[in-house]
């Protein structure tokens, strides 16, 4: 079946299988393997992407489903002026551990400051309660969206929040507690 769909501002046509699902469909047919498979039964959030603006958990929709909408991935966050508020509120806050769970958590937490941008803990809690980390407990997680409602701006962009905010670098050295507390 032929389908078009626009993946974070690109239109793409593809003939796939009708029970393509929309994971398999971003990861396989366009290389875009930021979003997470991770249990195929809509229980760990890995794979949120958002669907028009709504976040959605892409293994238990179809690709066939997708066609003719707006697919946003964590690819699609980043833009030309650098790192979406989210993403450096992650690296910032030290929102992740073994980075699995992340672009999920990081989609919804777009999806949350987009609705709502000065959320309080418990608003951030209950958007990411349908996601699981199974490093953390959540706090670095919460700090993390806390940071980027913060230092949002209209535009998306923090100029200079962190240094060298372009994906694939790498963070400043975070000092150790005897340092911090010296």
């Amino acid at each position: 079946m032929e389908i078009t769909v626009t993946v974070n501002g690109q239109p793409y046509t593809r003939t796939v299988e009708p029970r393509l699902l929309l994971v398999h469909f971003l990861r396989d047919e366009l290389g875009l393997t930021g979003t997470h498979w991770g249990c195929d039964t809509s229980n760990c959030g890995a794979c949120v992407v958002l669907m028009d603006g709504v976040p959605v958990k892409s293994c238990t929709v179809l690709a066939v489903m997708a066609d003719r909408h707006e697919i946003r991935t964590v690819e699609g966050l980043e833009t030309s002026d650098g790192l979406d508020p989210v993403q450096q509120g992650f690296r910032a806050e030290h929102g992740l551990q073994c980075g699995f769970c992340t672009p999920g958590m990081m989609m919804t937490a777009r999806w949350l400051l987009d609705r709502n941008p000065t959320p309080s803990d418990e608003e951030i809690r209950e958007a990411l309660s349908g996601q699981l980390c199974r490093c953390t407990g959540y706090e670095n997680i919460v700090r993390s969206v806390r940071w980027a409602a913060e230092h949002e701006t209209a535009a998306h962009a923090v100029p200079d929040a962190i240094p060298d905010q372009r994906a694939g670098t790498s963070a400043p050295r975070t000092r150790s507690d005897s340092e911090v507390q010296a």
